[in-house]
């Protein structure tokens, strides 16, 4: 790579440089399937003619936040994508969200009264988590997925290898998730052992499986077999906290292979 290629070497000093400039280097953390297969134009990133992508990047900030809408009444973004410096000069992936447009929507981020869950972390609607656990999703969903996250792995380490980096870091918002992260090659900076220890847990005869019930919506007794499941059942407070503190990251190029979940089932 040539100096000439080479981006500045953290967020806030890309959101501090010329609007056309710093807009022009997070693009590139467009994926191509929303030009192929929504309709985004590649040149106006425009929908139909209206705006589909909006950049959040205010000088002198150490984060920045892209929302990709496939049309302009969407409720939702079909892309979102949150990342920032930490305080040693890390890449922090904060959280990506790809949502299939065209599924069924599952109000998971509202309680019963309007007020906002942020996706069911500070409150729940449980009416919509059972219907949304019944039709397939994991929690925190509001629609199905489009399954394209293995592809923005490789778009990630391309960025960041520009930046001059060689590895970023990710916060699983979920058990789900933390699985997830380790199929595409992630591995542990905190949680590893508590990984290692909820699976042991949740064998039969475990603290955890035992905590499981058939009266019990999102502990029901083969929630164990499946990631799905134990999320759900970890999401419901099956462990006694939240599920927080874990911190994993990706080196450019390899694989870690850790698997906490060995023969994991989704």
């Amino acid at each position: 790579m040539t100096d000439s290629d080479r981006w500045p070497s953290s967020i806030r000093e890309i959101n501090d440089l010329p609007e056309d400039q710093k807009r022009n280097i997070y693009r590139f953390l467009l994926p191509e399937w929303l030009f192929t297969n929504y309709g985004v134009d590649y040149d106006t990133l425009t929908v139909d003619g209206q705006p589909a992508v909006h950049f959040r990047c205010p000088k002198g900030s150490r984060a920045m936040e892209i929302s990709v809408r496939h049309c302009v009444s969407s409720i939702d973004p079909m892309l979102y994508l949150n990342m920032a410096d930490t305080f040693n000069n890390q890449l922090l992936v904060l959280l990506v969200v790809i949502n299939d447009p065209e599924s069924q929507r599952f109000n998971i981020d509202v309680d019963e009264y309007g007020n906002s869950t942020h996706l069911g972390t500070t409150g729940r609607n449980l009416i919509a988590e059972e219907a949304a656990m019944k039709a397939g999703l994991a929690p925190g969903q509001i629609r199905r997925g489009l399954r394209y996250f293995k592809h923005a792995v490789p778009l990630f380490e391309q960025f960041i290898t520009r930046m001059g980096h060689d590895l970023f870091l990710i916060e699983p918002l979920a058990y789900h998730n933390a699985i997830l992260f380790e199929k595409y090659g992630f591995n542990y900076i905190r949680g590893y052992r508590e990984m290692v220890r909820i699976n042991e847990q949740f064998q039969p005869g475990g603290e955890l499986h035992q905590k499981l019930s058939a009266d019990k919506t999102f502990r029901q007794p083969d929630a164990w077999k499946t990631v799905r499941g134990r999320s759900w059942a970890i999401h419901d407070g099956i462990l006694g906290h939240p599920f927080t503190g874990f911190q994993m990251y990706k080196r450019v190029g390899i694989h870690a292979g850790v698997n906490t979940f060995p023969n994991a089932i989704w």
